[in-house]
């Protein structure tokens, strides 16, 4: 793993006005708003070629607003206790983001902030789909057996 930077995120109490901005600055910017779930909503940054990074509510109202790098590793979780002991500090713990990925945030000695960021693990997307359809096939095999057995009921009952 090379751990190269992958993303960059501004973190900002005004996400309208830096959207607002950044529009008027950067020309080959576009934006669209993903819902993230729980009322979160975050702005995608692509250069209309691939995703360059994102703009989000600061985590923290006392938090400054500021762009905040990533960097790729392998596991989220070792990298942060190899950090924490040569004496960073965890400001985001791991947090596992589904079959998008994992990320930690943490602030270096020096009291730069960085993130850090795994990528899904190979095929963690395709089997999340798999058990999806896998989940609605079942549905679809126990209403079907529900059905049968309220035809034979109801054709029991026509015997009578």
């Amino acid at each position: 793993m090379s751990n190269q930077f992958v993303h960059i995120e501004l973190n900002t109490g005004d996400v309208s006005a830096a959207k607002k901005f950044y529009k008027k600055i950067f020309d080959s910017w576009q934006m669209h708003d993903e819902d993230m779930g729980e009322g979160m909503t975050y702005t995608m940054l692509s250069d209309g070629k691939s995703g360059i990074g994102g703009i989000a509510l600061k985590m923290a109202p006392e938090a400054p607003s500021m762009w905040l790098p990533y960097v790729e590793v392998a596991e989220v979780e070792k990298t942060m206790a190899k950090a924490q002991k040569h004496g960073a500090k965890v400001i985001v713990p791991f947090m596992d983001m589904e079959e998008m990925g994992a990320l930690g945030i943490f602030t270096d000695p020096t009291g730069a902030t960085i993130g850090i960021w795994q990528a899904p693990k190979k095929g963690a997307a395709k089997a999340a789909k798999k058990a999806g359809q896998a989940e609605k096939k079942d549905a679809k095999k126990g209403a079907a057996k529900e059905l049968k057995k309220g035809a034979k009921k109801d054709a029991k009952r026509s015997k009578k």
